[in-house]
């Protein structure tokens, strides 16, 4: 193994430990002394490989938004969904980074958008957004619509989290609310 494979191997194991311990106990248990530790590594080794704690949080921070990319853009090449049912596809892949990982869902929205790292991985995912709003409610349409759509979602995921979406209280399911919406912009409607 050369130098520069173990040391992005040692990153890579670095990255793992630092996300096992945000999803376990928050921004507030990811410190680069408990990394180094969970990682089996020296003290010093995460300092070698990130800046600050915030340098670290920026990487989980980019890594879920581009985690979530991803799985948009297979969402848009599928050419076997309808574009109503891509578009609430996606919309429920942010609602569900909320459900399964609240802790990195709340480090994507608390990075702020101007660290260059974290602002193109957001865009990675917003432009993939776009495209499916684009291919429902058209290109003239698609930012307005894609706006209300992804800030409603972030509105279902906080009310879910915090116990007030009860499907008991409001007779309505997380995926029906996302069906509402997409309705609720389609054209044809």
């Amino acid at each position: 193994m050369t130098r520069a494979e173990s040391a992005a191997a040692t990153r890579r194991t670095l990255v793992n430990a630092a996300t096992e311990l945000l999803d376990e106990g928050g921004r507030e248990a990811v410190t680069l002394r408990a990394v180094g530790a969970r990682a089996g590594v020296s003290r010093g080794a995460p300092y070698g490989h990130f800046k600050n704690k915030e340098h670290l949080l920026t990487h989980l921070a980019v890594g879920t938004w581009n985690s979530l990319a991803d799985e948009v853009e297979q969402l848009r090449t599928d050419p076997d969904c309808a574009p109503t049912t891509r578009l609430e596809r996606a919309v429920l892949k942010l609602i569900d980074v909320a459900r399964r990982k609240p802790h990195r869902y709340a480090l994507m929205f608390s990075t702020p958008a101007g660290t260059p790292a974290a602002a193109e991985a957001a865009s990675r995912l917003e432009n993939g957004f776009l495209t499916l709003v684009a291919d429902l409610v058209g290109e003239a349409d698609a930012r307005r619509y894609g706006a209300l759509l992804m800030s409603s979602a972030h509105g279902i995921a906080g009310m879910e989290l915090t116990g007030h979406l009860a499907k008991d209280k409001w007779q309505v399911s997380v995926d029906q609310l996302v069906t509402l919406l997409v309705d609720a912009v389609r054209p044809d409607r």
